[in-house]
């Protein structure tokens, strides 16, 4: 899932931006997010068969599971295939990378695979990231949406520099329910023949891009928006989808307000909808996004859900996500 991170995060408005004249739609609905990250992250260790048998020379030579590799030889690393390019033919690899904010270097030796005829060390490694998040909304003036409310960040909890990505339609059909401890989580199937847009910023207010296209408008709701002087403790709605593609709003309390926080937790919410309690436990993972509504005015987005009380969350002042793109 898409959503790490005790709390657990869940891809008249003031400042520079000016959108009271955009057409704002809301969102609500679920997102399969494929992002492309501009890191090459070491996930597991294998053994390469060659001439004298089974052989890690990754493993042997020092390389851990979550060094992210920068450059093989002085020459920069970016992708898996940029990483396959700079090892090939090599005899002796000098591979530089990053751990726990320190940059290590390591003589490995490559040796041929013989079943693909490749130079390997080794490795598994992954240069994408994919799971499900809730798009917050859409501005058909500018033609692009808002989804998250929150970054996606690797396991130290460090923001995912991307490259790139793209979300689809997505199918919700099964929900983890949360429970004391341990975060809930929405359950979907990308449907890659509907992309929503392209990913082209993950923030620390979300994930953010351009609108695909043919993308439909037609069946959204169009809504004003409201700042975050506006917003009172009381209640408000959340608008989520965690069942099939039913989008559907839930009862909410907005139980204190902070405008200043600088981890863009502007709100504690407190979910009191018993359908949702039933159904999920609160707030779960791929929830995040969902727009916060008070007043009929979209005031904010649902970023984390309290460890300890799932029924609990934080969520992000929606002029702080309209400023990051």
């Amino acid at each position: 899932m898409l959503l790490f991170a005790v709390a657990c995060a869940l891809f008249a408005l003031t400042g520079s931006t000016t959108v009271c004249d955009h057409e704002i739609y809301l969102g609500g609905f679920p997102a399969g997010f494929v992002l492309e990250t501009s890191t090459v992250e070491v996930v597991g260790m294998c053994e390469v068969m060659t001439d004298s048998g089974l052989k890690c020379p990754a493993r042997e030579s020092g390389l851990k599971t979550g060094d992210i590799v920068t450059d093989v030889n002085g020459n920069a690393v970016d992708s898996s295939e940029s990483l396959t390019q700079a090892l090939e033919g090599l005899k002796l690899a000098i591979i530089t990378v990053e751990r726990d904010s320190e940059r290590l270097t390591f003589e490995v030796k490559p040796v041929k695979d013989v079943t693909s005829g490749k130079t390997r060390i080794g490795v598994l490694v992954r240069d994408s990231l994919s799971g499900v998040g809730t798009v917050t909304y859409i501005d058909k003036t500018a033609e692009k949406f808002a989804s998250l409310g929150h970054p996606v960040t690797d396991s130290s909890g460090k923001l995912t520099k991307i490259n790139g990505g793209t979300l689809y339609g997505c199918v919700i059909y099964d929900v983890k329910r949360g429970v004391r401890g341990t975060p809930g989580e929405l359950k979907g199937a990308f449907e890659s023949g509907k992309p929503i847009g392209e990913a082209a910023l993950n923030s620390k207010c979300g994930v953010f891009g351009n609108l695909h296209r043919e993308y439909n408008t037609n069946g959204l709701t169009r809504i004003e928006l409201g700042g975050i002087d506006e917003v009172t403790p009381g209640k408000a709605k959340i608008y989520s989808t965690v069942s099939a593609n039913k989008t559907m709003s839930y009862d909410i309390s907005i139980v204190k307000v902070d405008k200043t926080n600088r981890e863009n937790k502007n709100f504690v919410i407190k979910v009191d909808d018993k359908d949702l309690i039933d159904r999920t436990g609160g707030i779960v993972q791929g929830m995040s996004g969902s727009p916060i509504v008070q007043n009929g005015k979209l005031v904010g987005a649902v970023t984390h859900v309290f460890i300890n009380d799932a029924t609990r969350g934080y969520g992000i002042a929606i002029e702080n996500m309209l400023n990051a793109y």
